[in-house]
């Protein structure tokens, strides 16, 4: 068993070797020995943007059980965020071989864990430790995959140089594997920029590619709601050039092109991709819930119970005593995601509970709604008078309590005595 073994995988749940998989298989050279390698690579490791972080996070606990120390996820260094969430640790295996070849090489690469459930083992690539060498990588790219590139976007100059950091790391990994089948799942364009190089140098290197959405898409659906009306006749160039998206959109489909499987999320992005990324998926492969965490009935009750009342606490502060209501006749609900306000349905969202405002107010329902609309977006600082608010709570809060534990344990000495309390 070598080092990267430590965690078998057990008989009932063994992994099936790339070499079954068809045009990934022979990437991988057919009949090798050696159990396989998975490196997931996501823009979202240790950083938390948009969805994919929640994709990945939920999903690492089973991964770690299925493929214990042969899986690795890789991510971009980010030093005002990856700090929090990461934890380095002593190279180790053909991963951590690979990340020494890296750093010889002059390449910024952290080797460690990612701090979540299961711990993962994940290595982060600082794509600013390329920048020397970016004017050549962007030219290898438009030379060999016709990718122009503009050199004065700083998140496409990240995404370029993290692609061909993840590149050199695939290769120096392919190098140290031993002949065991390595195999790369990409999420994203920001992530898959690695894989038209290395399909292009033949490595063998099973490419998985998934799209979560496409960015033309995200940016049509923004601008005119019923385009899939006209997604057939969709031009994909000409409406790249003229939402200035152009790289990406090439940079997205040079990787659904060059992976050996590509995969979505739902049926409806699929019709994207086929029309505007010029590929069908192969396969749909619809995000899942983790149901695990809550299979025993009596805890999941307990957690509700103790995060509505966390939840009571914030309303209070942020409500009380201007405007009050009754909190048991009080209805909680959520909606989370980036703010692209059609894209989310936030739109949706507004106009319903506007609808409903007026209708609860016209039946005179005895009910409240409270809504509560979590996104990203800039802001100054917290709001001093519910600040405030929140700290006059917590004072008759703890003052209750005080009292509370006081009046109950002279109410109980004086049941315990077989005496009536005299107040």
């Amino acid at each position: 068993m070598t080092e990267d073994d430590e965690r078998p995988v057990p008989a009932d749940q063994s992994v099936p070797v790339a070499e079954d998989v068809g045009a990934a298989g022979d990437a991988v050279g057919g009949e090798r020995g050696g159990r396989p390698l998975l490196c997931e690579v996501a823009w979202e490791v240790c950083q938390q943007l948009g969805g994919i972080y929640t994709v990945l996070r939920s999903k690492v606990p089973s991964m770690v059980r299925r493929w214990g120390r042969r899986y690795c996820l890789v991510g971009p260094y980010n030093p005002h965020v990856s700090p929090t969430e990461f934890e380095g640790a002593p190279p180790t295996g053909p991963v951590g071989r690979a990340v020494e070849t890296l750093r010889e090489r002059g390449f910024e690469a952290h080797h460690g864990r990612w701090l979540v459930t299961g711990e993962p083992r994940t290595v982060l690539l600082n794509p600013r430790s390329v920048y020397p060498r970016l004017a050549e990588i962007k030219y290898l790219l438009w030379e060999h995959h016709h990718v122009s590139l503009p050199g004065g976007d700083d998140l496409v100059n990240q995404v370029v140089g993290f692609g061909f950091l993840v590149e050199q790391l695939l290769r120096a990994l392919a190098a140290e594997a031993a002949g065991r089948p390595v195999v790369a799942h990409f999420h994203e364009w920001m992530a898959g920029s690695a894989i038209p190089e290395v399909r292009r140098a033949g490595l063998p290197v099973a490419m998985v590619f998934t799209t979560h959405a496409t960015q033309l898409g995200r940016v049509l659906a923004m601008h005119d709601p019923s385009f899939y009306d006209r997604l057939p006749s969709v031009d994909w160039s000409a409406e790249a050039r003229h939402f200035a998206i152009d790289p990406q959109v090439r940079l997205e489909r040079a990787a659904a092109h060059g992976a050996h499987v590509f995969t979505t999320v739902s049926e409806i992005t699929a019709l994207e991709c086929r029309h505007l990324i010029g590929r069908a998926p192969d396969v749909c492969l619809p995000n899942g819930l983790n149901i695990e965490r809550f299979v025993a009935m009596h805890e999941f009750q307990n957690l509700h119970l103790m995060y509505k009342e966390k939840i009571h606490q914030f309303v209070m502060a942020h409500f009380f005593p201007s405007y009050t209501f009754d909190l048991d006749r009080t209805l909680y609900f959520f909606s989370a995601g980036r703010f692209e306000y059609r894209n989310k349905g936030y739109d949706l969202c507004v106009e319903a509970l506007a609808r409903l405002s007026a209708r609860l107010r016209h039946e005179r329902l005895d009910r409240t709604i409270v809504f509560f609309l979590v996104t990203q977006r800039p802001f100054r600082s917290l709001n001093a008078e519910v600040l405030r608010s929140r700290a006059v709570m917590e004072e008759i809060r703890s003052t209750c309590d005080a009292l509370k534990n006081q009046f109950g344990e002279r109410l109980f000495l004086a049941t315990a005595m077989g005496s009536t309390p005299p107040y």
